[in-house]
């Protein structure tokens, strides 16, 4: 499962059961993410033992995208049967401020800041 753009790539490797995103997502408002989220969904249902959510090459993301990934690990969360991982970068201000409070939606979610 992937969906690529110019601008971004998410793409789910079923063997790691990671999601890794790439490139700047500015996309306009939760319909225009609903086809990531949806892909994010997809992932879930699978109901993996673990996920990983690799952001570290995620450059950019607006206020809908971060929207998005809260309802996302609060979708994890409803399962409590996955283990989710995130993984970021400290070197890019919006994960190493924005990341943190996924841990509060889902307070055994394991983040990963390099």
């Amino acid at each position: 499962m992937e969906i690529k753009t110019e601008d971004y790539s998410i793409i789910y490797d079923p063997l790691t059961t990671a999601v890794f995103c790439q490139g700047s997502l500015r996309l306009n408002g939760m319909d225009e993410y609903s086809p990531i989220l949806q892909l994010l969904y997809d992932v879930v249902e699978k109901e993996p033992a673990k996920l990983t959510l690799d952001l570290k090459d995620l450059k950019f993301l607006n206020s809908s995208g971060i929207s998005m990934l809260s309802k996302f690990v609060i979708e994890v969360r409803k399962k409590r049967n996955i283990q989710m991982n995130v993984i970021g970068s400290k070197e890019i201000i919006w994960q190493s401020k924005s990341l943190k409070n996924l841990q509060r939606l889902m307070p055994s979610l394991e983040l990963e800041l390099n």
